[in-house]
C-alpha cells in the first residue's frame, strides 16, 4: 500500500482511507471466519455420502470457489492500493464533491470522484476512470467540459466543487 497526495495514474488502484480499510476488514472476515465455516459445510456434506448426487456438497464447493476468488481479488486490491489522503480545494480531484449542470438543463448533479473500486450510482460515487468522472478532473469552478456517450456529446458546467 502507498499513499499518496495527487491523483495516480490510472492504472492504480486508488482508494480512500475509509474503503482501504473496509476491504481488510473484509478480507480479514473471509480469511478466517467464513473459510472456516465453509471447511465445515464441505466436511459435513462429505459425510452425507456419495458426493456425484450430493447438492449440498456441490453448494459448498461452489462457495468454496467463490469465496477464495474473492479473496485473491481482495489480496491484490490491497497490495496495490494506493491511498488518495489530500483532497484539491479549487480544482476537481479525487475526493472531490463535484456539482455539474448539463448544458440546457435547470437541474444540478452532485457527484463525489472516487476509485472504481468505490463508485456506487445510487451514492452518487462516480470513478475517476468513468467518462464523466475522468471529463471533470483538473477543471475549476465555471468551467465547461464535454464527453461522449453512447447519446453523444455531452456539455456540463461545474457549479461548485466541494
Amino acid at each position: 500500500m502507498k499513499t499518496r497526495g495527487k491523483i495516480a495514474q490510472s492504472d492504480e488502484n486508488l482508494l480512500s482511507q475509509e474503503k482501504f480499510d473496509e476491504l481488510k476488514a473484509e478480507l480479514e472476515r473471509l480469511t478466517t471466519v467464513v473459510r472456516k465455516e465453509i471447511a465445515e459445510s464441505l466436511e459435513y456434506a462429505r459425510s452425507l455420502g456419495d458426493l456425484s448426487e450430493n447438492a449440498e456438497y456441490q453448494a459448498a464447493r461452489e462457495l468454496q470457489a467463490a469465496t477464495e476468488e474473492r479473496i485473491r481479488r481482495l489480496e491484490h486490491i490491497v497490495k496495490s492500493a494506493v491511498i488518495v489522503s489530500e483532497k484539491k480545494k479549487d480544482t476537481v480531484g479525487f475526493g472531490s464533491t463535484v456539482t455539474i449542470r448539463k448544458k440546457g438543463d435547470k437541474s444540478d448533479h452532485t457527484y463525489t470522484i472516487v476509485g472504481s473500486e468505490e463508485a456506487d450510482m445510487r451514492e452518487h460515487k462516480i470513478s475517476h476512470l468513468s467518462p464523466l468522472g475522468d471529463a471533470m478532473l483538473n477543471k475549476k469552478k465555471g468551467d465547461t467540459f464535454t464527453f461522449t456517450t453512447p447519446n453523444g456529446r455531452q456539455e456540463y458546467t461545474i457549479i461548485a466543487i466541494g
